[in-house]
């Protein structure tokens, strides 16, 4: 019973001692001149989502509930704390690669084709005069080529556009068709926003699949606002008419809202100066979106004009009036149209049409579904209609013969809300065991100071090719006589302080050739570890870690 009682004691004494190990060990290792150097790379998992803690203003259960961030800069703001509790005991130095889900699938190769210049064919464009679309005989590509030369007459290198085109899918009948014509909330950026009076937050704004104008902010506002297009040269055109699809509500004073036609207006100048002409039509019979007959608009055969939707409200009448679409047409032809897109790349003189990329145009929303909640009711995804759950059984419809490893980047409409509105996003899908994946992101964290951030340093061992460059680069170079004879002799850098011998600045200088030859294009700013061969004496192995900082490669401080 005794000795029961002396190892209680014993232990107590322990326990008082050292009442935190885990702190003392943190403290330790803290003091340790050489602290663990690790690299490593791994996916999040199930339970890592869960573990993340939401530090910005979303929903808490964001990453448990959709295992993935929102983007790539979110990733970059949560990942840190989390590496630095999974990773206590690494030092300075240390690297880790994440591979993790992104939410709306933007990765980064993608951005070139969502953040793409954008055509799209008009009338004049086509090869057979008021068709409006490619009729089944014709070639696309060389009237392509033509629309890109006049469109995008001093493009730069790498420079990427999408052109959007119209194709019958079946022989056209001659009848109506359009000279002009858009579609918002696509061609809104086309149109010049003048505002007259009122509150600038009222007024025309940009909903998913039209514009609206209101000046309703919890009552009536005055207020007066113009929407403009772009020059319309109608010349040589004759017949024309006019066709809207539009809904007018709670409208009291017909003269509050005019579609105005001008001859003598210029982008950019005042419309008050200008002479606008009203279309006329009625607008009582408008209470949902509604597609308008054909009005007389022959008075501007030939002519060029500027169209302006003016809206307007009081203090005591303000309409709501939403516009989806107008065209311009005159007699030509008429029948089912697809509407297509084709990426091209401008690269060493000339523009080269980009395969593997595919851009969801208005059928294929409403293929995945047109009720509510699904993509075709208003022709894009969004946080509640998310890519992810439609594109992999739409891609395997669209390509039934796929085969394994086939690679295609989906580029797509996505809903943002709130000030953001529709923007254009994309991923890389990859055909895997049957299925259609989305792609996964990266990131490569490194330690420093203390501190897990984004890092893009790449690791790096010199081979027998690079010793051999660095031998013929500095062969004859005063200095390095003695150094370069060892190393093209043994292989390896001397580093025993004699004759022979290699030194920091003597390396930094084969760095620098091996670097160049390895990556010439690398960015400012981009990091390596480059590990070396020495003698010490004795075979051994160093590493380096240089930056590249004014064209050149310097040591990381």
């Amino acid at each position: 019973m005794k000795r029961i009682v002396y190892l209680l004691i014993a232990i107590s004494a322990i326990i008082s001692i050292g009442c935190n190990p885990v702190e003392d060990i943190n403290s330790d290792l803290a003091e340790q001149a050489e602290p663990i150097i690790g690299t490593d790379e791994f996916t999040l998992t199930s339970d890592d989502y869960a573990d993340l803690v939401d530090q910005g203003d979303g929903d808490p259960d964001f990453y448990e509930m959709f295992e993935a961030f929102s983007d790539v800069d979110d990733a970059k703001v949560i990942l840190p704390p989390f590496l630095a509790d999974k990773y206590p005991f690494w030092g300075d130095g240390s690297s880790v690669t994440v591979i993790f889900n992104l939410f709306d699938g933007n990765p980064e190769d993608v951005s070139a084709f969502t953040g793409a210049d954008v055509y799209n064919l008009g009338s004049g464009d086509y090869p057979t005069s008021n068709s409006n679309a490619f009729l089944l005989e014709e070639d696309p590509e060389m009237t392509l080529e033509d629309v890109l030369a006049d469109q995008f007459g001093t493009p730069t290198d790498g420079q990427v556009v999408r052109l959007g085109y119209n194709r019958f899918t079946q022989a056209p009948e001659v009848g109506l068709a359009s000279v002009y014509e858009v579609a918002f909330p696509d061609s809104y950026d086309d149109f010049e926003l003048v505002s007259v009076s009122g509150p600038d937050a009222l007024g025309w704004t940009v909903g998913s699949a039209n514009v609206q104008g209101s000046g309703f902010d919890g009552g009536a506002n005055a207020l007066e606002e113009w929407l403009i297009s772009p020059g319309i040269d109608l010349t040589g055109e004759s017949g024309l008419s006019f066709q809207i699809t539009q809904e007018i509500d709670f409208l009291g004073d017909p003269d509050l809202i005019d579609i105005l036609i001008s001859t003598d207006y210029t982008t950019g100048s005042d419309p008050m100066m200008a002479t606008w002409t009203a279309l006329p039509f009625d607008k009582t019979i408008y209470g949902s979106l509604t597609i308008s007959e054909d009005f007389d608009f022959s008075a501007y055969d030939g002519e060029s004009i500027h169209v302006g939707l003016k809206y307007s409200s009081t203090d005591s009448d303000s309409p709501r009036w939403r516009v989806q679409d107008f065209a311009i047409r005159t007699t030509g032809f008429s029948g089912s149209t697809e509407s297509l897109s084709a990426y091209y790349k401008y690269s060493d003189g000339s523009w080269d049409d980009v395969d593997g990329v595919y851009y969801l145009s208005a059928a294929d929303y409403d293929s995945m579904g047109e009720s509510s909640g699904q993509p075709g009711r208003f022709d894009n995804f969004s946080g509640s209609t998310l890519p992810a759950n439609y594109l992999p059984q739409f891609l395997n419809i669209t390509y039934p013969f796929a085969q394994e490893e086939d690679e295609l980047f989906v580029i797509y409409r996505f809903f943002q809300g709130g000030d953001v509105g529709t923007v254009t996003k994309g991923n890389l899908y990859t055909f895997t065991n049957g299925e259609w994946v989305p792609s996964i992101s990266s990131l490569q964290f490194g330690l420093e100071a203390g501190i897990w951030v984004p890092d893009n340093t790449i690791r790096y061992t010199l081979t027998a090719g690079d010793y051999a460059a660095v031998v013929s680069g500095l062969t004859g170079v005063a200095g390095f006589e003695a150094a370069v004879g060892n190393l093209d002799s043994f292989g390896n850098f001397s580093r025993t302080g004699g004759s022979t011998n290699w030194s920091d600045e003597m390396i930094l200088t084969a760095l620098n050739i091996v670097l160049d030859n390895l990556n010439p294009s690398a960015e400012e700013g981009q990091k390596y570890i480059v590990t070396v061969a020495t003698w010490a004496p004795g075979n051994s192995t160093e590493d380096f870690a240089v930056i590249k900082t004014g064209g050149e490669w310097i040591y990381q401080e």
